[in-house]
């Protein structure tokens, strides 16, 4: 048995400032036994346009030998904190550069593991172009990212692990494609608006749950932001029978709760209905 969190946020333009809050979370879940905390989608910085983004955009340093280190905060950070507090953390996201690509990031979220290494790197695959009215406002997020490619399922402590981050939530195509990787636990990073959050949240949460028979932990932006945006929260925890086990509804905080993956192997052998699909995956 294994105890996660998922910690919420209401994050700014300050990066300093959010690494600071962010610190604060991650060591008092820790407090409470998480031994894998998740953070938010953009837990660093929620910038006043989209553009914003480039402007803190990092070199990505684990890919391989730098001949001269690059400055990277946010990795620096979560690298430093992951070993400090001896927890493994899938790392919300971080804005990290194209290579001869100035105008583009890549929204990548990160997993750490207690020693403060990176275990893998997911990119964000799904981009959220959609205008949701004068109530919702607009977003164009493939105007400053490039979409990832990979699906990520990757083998951790506490059972077979998956990335998704916010949009990605609403293609169970690529949900179907981690499971078939052996996905036990979905870990999902978002800042859902609160228009789309109020609507779809908590039942795309559950259904994800529901029919991969597995684990979600779901961690999210949750308030008013400065630049005048307000996320949904609700941060959560579901069974893979689609119970939920803890979530926060709003503000600065986490939940948190146990979690084993041999539930879920019991739970597939006694109802296999992931041996009956008889559609094929269209991701590819």
């Amino acid at each position: 048995m294994s105890k996660v969190a998922a910690i919420q946020m209401a994050s700014g333009p300050n990066v300093s400032a959010n690494l600071s809050e962010a610190r604060r979370l991650i060591s008092d879940a820790v407090k409470q036994g998480a031994e894998l905390v998740v953070l938010p989608e953009n837990f660093a910085h929620m910038g006043m346009s989209e553009s914003d983004i480039l402007g803190i955009a990092e070199d990505y340093i684990w890919g391989g030998e730098q001949i001269e280190q690059p400055k990277a905060q946010i990795q620096d950070f979560l690298a430093s904190v992951a070993k400090e507090e001896k927890v493994w953390i899938v790392g919300g996201t971080i804005p990290l550069k194209v290579p001869n690509q100035a105008d583009k990031i890549l929204s990548a979220c990160l997993l750490f593991n207690d020693q403060g290494d990176v275990v893998t790197r997911y990119d964000k695959i799904h981009l959220f172009d959609v205008d949701l009215g004068e109530q919702g406002g607009s977003y164009n997020e493939s105007a400053f990212t490039e979409a990832g490619e990979n699906v990520v399922v990757v083998d951790t402590p506490f059972g077979k692990l998956g990335i998704a981050i916010c949009y990605d939530l609403r293609f169970p195509e690529l949900f179907r494609d981690m499971v078939s990787q052996g996905m036990e636990i979905l870990c999902l990073v978002s800042s859902f608006t609160a228009t789309t959050g109020k609507a779809h949240w908590e039942v795309l949460n559950r259904a994800r749950a529901i029919e991969n028979l597995c684990f979600v932990v779901s961690s999210a932006q949750g308030g008013y932001h400065v630049n005048g945006r307000e996320t949904f929260g609700d941060s959560m925890i579901v069974d893979p029978w689609g119970g939920i086990l803890d979530h926060l509804a709003s503000g600065s905080g986490f939940a948190i709760a146990d979690i084993e993956t041999s539930h879920v192997q019991k739970i597939r052998k006694n109802f296999p209905v992931l041996n009956h699909i008889k559609l094929p995956c269209r991701l590819k």
